[in-house]
Order: C-alpha cells, then structure tokens, then sequence
C-alpha cells in the first residue's frame, strides 16, 4: 500500500489544480497497466489526509469541489502572501509601473489621456497590467468613440496592502489634507511617480 500510497502522494503534489479520483485512477491504470480499485485510492486518500494534518507539516491535502489538492495551511498564509506580493512588484518594469501609478490616481481614465500624461504608447503596459489583473475596464467614456476606461482592481488592492483607494501613499510633497486620489494636477503626479514607486517598493 505504501508504494501506491506515494503514487497518489506525487500526483496530488504535482498536479497544478484539485484532481479527482476517477483521474487518479485512470493515470495509476495506465501506469500499473491493470486496474487499481477505486476502494483502494480512497483508502490511501484518508491516510495521507491524516498524515498531513499533523502540525510538522505546514500544507495539506484538502478535500475540495473537484477532488484532492495540497495547500498551505492557514497559519502560513501571511508569509505567503508577502512572498506572492514581493514577485508580482519584481516583475512590473517601470513602463507598467508609471502606468499603474497613473492609472491608481486618476481613475477612471482612457488609455490615451494615460497616454497624454507619459507621453509614450502604453499599449504594451496595459495589456501586461491587465495580464498581471492589476487593473480592469471600468467602462466606457462619454468621449468620441466611447473608449474604455481602465482602474485599479481588488488584486492591486490586495498585492499592495491597501483596503481602500485613499490608502494608496500619496508623494512626499503633496498634502493629503489638499489632494485626494484623482484630484492632484497631472504636473504633480508626474513628478513624483518615482515617489509612489519608492512607497510601495516597487522594482523593475
């Protein structure tokens, strides 16, 4: 049991979402060229539940909607997430990061008054921070031609550390109590992108 138990063990774990029984089964019939009993699995299934809720393991195999999974366990969450956090700012390049800055302090807005503001094409950046689901279409604008308008979304929010817009820090020589997220001058803003790139610790 203990040889089956660890080719279950290594298709969980390398499986990039939950895998279901009859899977398990299927690729263990392949690789054994005779039928595994789906008894068997299950079996082998509720012993490895058990072994990893043990508090020397910091994962698990979680039971979920589509099958069995190995996650982290909650208490882990938090280092994770800032690992997670810290990836994600490596990789915006200072294009995608200019961009960002723009488009997190003057919300909703188009791609061509972004555009207006850097003074280069941002296509490119754009379509990276809607790879990246940093930013999302908000709409339409009235504007000829009716473009889209782009803004922040709930994973900038939670790659950042921020709970609301107004969170977001404002450059070091614009007064908080004079300016709100998208009402400081566009010369303002400009001017100290590097600023908010230093205070979300931001790097290419």
């Amino acid at each position: 049991m203990n040889f089956l138990s660890n080719h279950i063990e290594s298709l969980i774990f390398c499986s990039t979402e939950a895998i279901g029984i009859e899977e398990i089964k299927s690729c263990l019939t392949e690789m054994f060229e005779a039928e595994v009993p789906i008894e068997d699995i299950e079996q082998v299934l509720f012993e490895l539940i058990n072994k990893y809720e043990e508090d020397i393991y910091p994962f698990q195999i979680y039971k979920i909607a589509k099958g069995y999974q190995f996650l982290t366990k909650p208490a882990y969450q938090a280092s994770i997430g800032i690992l997670l956090k810290q990836k994600s700012k490596k990789r915006l390049s200072t294009s995608a990061l200019e961009t960002v800055a723009i488009i997190a302090y003057k919300q909703p807005i188009t791609k061509t008054h972004i555009e207006q503001i850097r003074g280069v094409n941002c296509d490119y950046a754009i379509m990276k921070l809607l790879e990246k689901e940093l930013i999302e279409i908000k709409g339409k604008s009235d504007g000829v031609g009716k473009p889209v308008l782009y803004g922040t979304s709930q994973k900038f929010m939670d790659y950042f550390g921020i709970s609301e817009l107004k969170d977001l820090p404002l450059p070091k020589d614009i007064s908080s109590e004079e300016n709100t997220i998208g009402n400081q001058s566009e010369d303002d803003m400009i001017g100290n992108i590097s600023d908010l790139a230093s205070e979300l610790g931001i790097e290419e």
